[in-house]
This record gives structure tokens, C-alpha cells and sequence, in this order.
């Protein structure tokens, strides 16, 4: 029996292949900088704040806003408005993901409905969904049930059009595959379709809580006495710059922490996809 063993790699070659690595991964130094940059932003904003080159008047020293912040959070305002604004946000979400996902498995499986009722969802997604907004507080009032609508209505589109898309994506065979063992339509809509869509439902549900986001603060800036929105719009009406920043910042927190957590759910229930 010879013996096989591994050929030596020419001096030159393993030295481009190292290179290369190295190249890709990029300058190692920028890798550690990197996710300390925003840190770095706002020690700058706090040097030019406190030179006087940025006016304190319209960006405050980032220093001053963590006090106001604090100072909201202690006395339980802050808790309150953002309490308001995420129930609004979590139950007009629910109102429009599960008629989005929904209609988007039923669209995207059977092509005769989806040739008849596409164009309508398509002639109106491009209307700006805080343009409706008056219409629905003609219709629904100034109460909750108006913000309600307008976070479904905005996330409706989202998870429609990308689940019918991830729907449209589904290899035939799959289907093919479970109609000759006996799956009913309803059955492969929801064991072949549905599960093969995942990542794009998923990329509209990110895409989703932004809007959402974006959407409630809108309708909290009129019709309303309490969230975010009326934090930012109020603050700006009495010129409290600081606390008009503090829920700013409270928006962006909260709309990241949302999607990283919607990351993680994703992660654990779409093993198959890379990330």
C-alpha cells in the first residue's frame, strides 16, 4: 500500500492566497474602529457643542440631552409616551401582518386572483399613508382606534407584496412533490409556500416596524396627547430642544431593538438561510 501524501503548496502561492484573506477581511485596524464610530460622532458633536461651533440652541451638547433623558425616565414621562406609542405600534402591526401574509400565500398561489386583484393593491400602495390620515380621523375620530388603523394599513402593504413574492419564488417540483402525496391546495399553501417565503416575510417585517415607526410618530404629531410623536412635536412647539431630542433618539433605539430582535426570531425559525 503507498503512501499518499499531500503536495506542498509553492512558497508564492500560499503568500498570494494569504494576502488575499487579508485583503478581504480589510485593515484590521478599521475593524476595531469600526463599531465604536458612533461614539466618536458624538464625542465630536459634544467638543463643537461646547467650543461653540454647533448653535447649543438647535443641537445641544449630547451631554444635555442624556440629562434631560434621565431626568424624563425618573419622573416616568418618557416611560409613559413610549409606552403609548409601542401598544399603538404592536396592535396596529398585528391588525395588518396577518391579512398582509395572508392575502400575499393566497395572491401569490392561485394566479387567476392575483391577475384580478394585484393592480388594486398596486394603485394603492403608492399613496403616502400619513396622506389618509385626516380621512380616517373623519372616520374613526381622534381616539385610538384612528392610529390603530393607519400602522395596519402601512404594514398591510409591506407584508403583502413580500409574501406574495417569496410565495411567486416557490419551485413548482415542491408543490409538485407535495400534490403527489396527497396535499390538499390549502395544505401546500401552508407546508411548501408558506415556509419557502419565510425570508421575505421576514424582510418585510423589518421593513415594517420602520414604517411603523415612521408612521405612528406622524399621526402622534396631530390628534393626539400622548407617545413620542407628541413628545417631539410638543417639545418643538415650546422650543425644549433637548427633550425634541430625547424622543428622537428613543424612536431610533426602539426601531433598532425591534429589528434585532425580529433578527434573532429569524434566525432561530429560518435555520436553512445564511446569514
Amino acid at each position: 500500500m503507498s503512501d499518499r501524501t499531500t503536495p506542498a503548496i509553492p512558497a508564492e502561492i500560499e503568500q498570494e492566497l494569504r494576502s488575499a484573506v487579508a485583503a478581504e477581511r480589510g485593515s484590521p485596524w478599521i475593524r476595531r474602529i469600526g463599531p465604536y464610530t458612533p461614539l466618536m460622532l458624538l464625542l465630536v458633536w459634544e467638543l463643537l457643542s461646547r467650543v461653540g461651533v454647533l448653535d447649543a440652541r438647535f443641537f445641544p451638547a449630547p451631554s444635555s440631552i442624556v440629562e434631560t433623558f434621565v431626568a424624563m425616565l425618573l419622573d416616568g414621562v418618557l416611560l409613559e409616551h413610549t409606552a403609548m406609542t409601542l401598544s399603538r405600534i404592536a396592535i396596529g402591526f398585528v391588525l395588518g401582518a396577518v391579512p398582509g401574509v395572508l392575502l400575499g400565500v393566497l395572491l401569490g398561489s392561485v394566479r387567476p386572483l392575483r391577475q384580478l386583484l394585484e393592480p388594486i393593491f398596486a394603485s394603492l400602495l403608492p399613496i403616502p399613508k400619513v396622506a389618509i390620515f385626516p380621512l380616517l380621523l373623519l372616520i374613526f375620530g381622534l381616539g385610538e382606534t384612528s392610529k390603530y388603523v393607519i400602522v395596519a394599513i402601512g404594514v398591510f402593504f409591506y407584508l403583502f407584496f413580500n409574501t406574495m413574492s417569496g410565495v411567486m419564488q416557490t419551485p413548482p417540483l415542491f408543490n409538485d412533490v407535495a400534490k403527489a402525496n396527497g396535499a390538499s391546495p390549502v395544505q401546500r399553501w401552508f407546508t411548501v409556500s408558506f415556509p419557502y417565503a419565510l425570508p421575505s416575510i421576514f424582510t418585510g417585517i423589518k421593513l415594517a416596524t420602520g414604517g411603523a415607526f415612521v408612521i405612528i410618530a406622524a399621526s402622534e404629531f396631530v390628534g393626539s396627547q400622548s407617545g413620542l410623536g407628541y413628545l417631539i412635536w410638543s417639545s418643538w412647539s415650546t422650543f425644549a430642544v433637548s427633550k425634541m431630542y430625547v424622543g428622537i433618539v428613543t424612536i431610533s433605539v426602539l426601531g433598532y431593538a425591534a429589528t434585532a430582535l425580529e433578527g434573532f426570531i429569524e434566525r432561530r425559525l429560518v435555520p436553512w438561510v445564511k446569514y
